[in-house]
């Protein structure tokens, strides 16, 4: 089990597909399970400012999964659907409540049983996987990720606007890193790894040397 954490648009996606690709491993999109989840919620109709037990009466009617790279929201593909800017905001207020926390701490434990996993996230290192055989913090500046998002949106043919977005990054670390649940945060035993102006292969450089210390 190697296990990634670090802010939105920081590079930990990216960089757990292709470190499980260059070990065999399975990767583990906590991020996709929980925005997933949002818009199932968002479906159901429920508002940021829901209570908890709205929440967990939703969750009973909310099945998500992952089959062949596709996410799955009650057996219906949403994996375009929840890379939208809106989908992760929801992902990100949601992801604070306890239910939710709590629906999707096991389905995450129980994928790592049977499997050797890449699995990377916000709490991947401090409380779903404590015990990982490897764990990163991988970061980056905000300026680098909002240049990151804004070209990762642009190229899938949005019209939008950098600095909106950045406000938007800005909030959403204030989000995950200030909430009372499982808040963002760097795990004393985590490698840290900034990636801000380096290539994608030079950050995997970094983590896979980091996974090969010491074997």
């Amino acid at each position: 089990m190697i296990a990634i954490d670090g802010p939105s648009g920081s590079g930990k996606s990216t960089m757990a597909k292709l470190v499980a690709g260059e070990l065999g491993y399975a990767y583990l999109d906590t991020g996709a399970l929980y925005r997933a989840t949002a818009l199932g919620l968002v479906r159901l109709g429920l508002h940021e400012d829901a209570s908890d037990e709205e929440i967990a009466a939703a969750l009973e009617k909310t099945a998500v999964a992952f089959a062949d790279g596709r996410v799955l929201l009650n057996g219906s593909d949403v994996s375009g659907e929840i890379r939208l800017p809106e989908s992760g905001h929801y992902a990100s207020v949601f992801s604070a409540r306890p239910p939710v926390r709590r629906y999707l701490l096991g389905i995450q434990r129980e994928a790592a049983r049977d499997a050797d996993l890449v699995a990377e996230g916000r709490d991947m290192t401090t409380v779903v996987f404590p015990g990982a055989y490897r764990k990163i913090y991988l970061d980056a500046s905000v300026d680098e990720r909002t240049r990151r998002r804004t070209e990762e949106l642009l190229a899938k043919g949005f019209s939008l606007n950098a600095e909106k977005i950045r406000r938007e990054i800005i909030e959403r670390d204030e989000r995950d890193s200030g909430r009372k649940i499982a808040p963002l945060r760097r795990a004393e035993d985590a490698a840290y790894i900034n990636s801000t102006g380096l290539s994608k292969e030079e950050v995997l450089l970094l983590i896979l040397n980091v996974v090969r210390s010491g074997e």
